[in-house]
């Protein structure tokens, strides 16, 4: 497996060993001591699988408190995965990276708690797969408007399907401090 580090402390993108043959592939999706090994030593608690069309957006979410680390793949289709630093204090707040995921390259990308996070899909359809560190606490979620101009994030759609909420949701600057996560 190829881990690289991003600009964002605590962002990885992860390449897993696959061995493929006439039958197919096989890959390991997530090993606890691999994965630790490599600066991910979270245990997750819960598995998400969603399935959107192409232009849909979703994002950028996050919880605090009850931040959530998330390990993200493309089970089928494609998506440009995004994660923002919205820690308060951090030396890379307000900065994103952004990253391709396939079902054909088998990327991953993990999140640590303390990130915004959405995608977008850019194939037909696309089924995306998360593990999360903390459970879903409707009450500490929080987001990020998508086309937030301080982020300036490169989205490959210009006028992405949201959810009303997401829609809804402000620009980082508007966000209070004391609701956002610290950077420790």
């Amino acid at each position: 497996m190829k881990v690289t580090r991003t600009k964002l402390q605590g962002v990885f993108v992860i390449d897993p060993d696959v061995f493929s043959d006439a039958r197919g592939f096989f890959l390991e999706t997530w090993s606890h001591r691999r994965y630790s090994e490599a600066g991910m030593p979270h245990t997750f608690v819960q598995d998400n699988l969603s399935r959107s069309a192409r232009g849909i957006l979703r994002g950028l979410h996050l919880q605090h408190p009850f931040g959530q680390g998330k390990l993200v793949q493309v089970m089928h289709g494609e998506v440009y995965d995004v994660a923002v630093d919205v820690r308060v204090g951090s030396p890379t707040f307000g900065q994103w990276v952004g990253t391709t995921l396939t079902a054909d390259n088998h990327r991953q990308v993990y999140i640590p708690p303390g990130f915004a996070h959405g995608f977008c899909v850019v194939s037909e359809h696309a089924l995306f797969s998360y593990k999360c560190t903390e459970a879903y606490h409707r009450e500490t979620e929080l987001g990020v408007i998508w086309n937030d101009p301080d982020l300036g994030i490169e989205w490959p759609v210009s006028d992405p399907q949201l959810s009303p909420k997401d829609a809804e949701f402000p620009r980082l600057a508007e966000i209070p401090a004391e609701r956002l996560p610290t950077w420790t």
